[in-house]
């Protein structure tokens, strides 16, 4: 069953997604990555494909971060593990069969 969200709703619960993914910075990209196949640079880049080139990538992905990507990068990014590597890529998998591109 699908339940339609009036966009309002939707802008609202995306904003508070937004500000609850800038307050956790300690949830890394790569996690949210292996555990849900996406992270805040997806969110930035569905943002900026949905503004039809309105938005830039850059400057969607910063809205996302709440700074520039590459300086949150620097601030609270931490290198990747083999075995994160390894849950992103089988997470990017299962996206793609999903959506019946494998």
């Amino acid at each position: 069953m699908t339940i339609e969200i009036e966009d309002r709703h939707a802008a609202a619960a995306f904003r508070r997604l937004v500000e609850h993914l800038q307050m956790r910075a300690d949830a890394q990209n790569i996690d949210l990555m292996g555990l849900a196949g996406f992270c805040r640079n997806c969110l930035g880049d569905w943002v900026s494909e949905a503004s039809d080139g309105a938005i830039s990538k850059e400057a969607a992905r910063a809205a996302v971060h709440g700074m520039p990507a590459a300086e949150w990068k620097a601030k609270h990014q931490t290198p990747a593990t083999p075995e994160q590597l390894a849950r992103m890529e089988a997470s990017l998998a299962l996206n793609a069969k999903l959506r019946g591109e494998a």
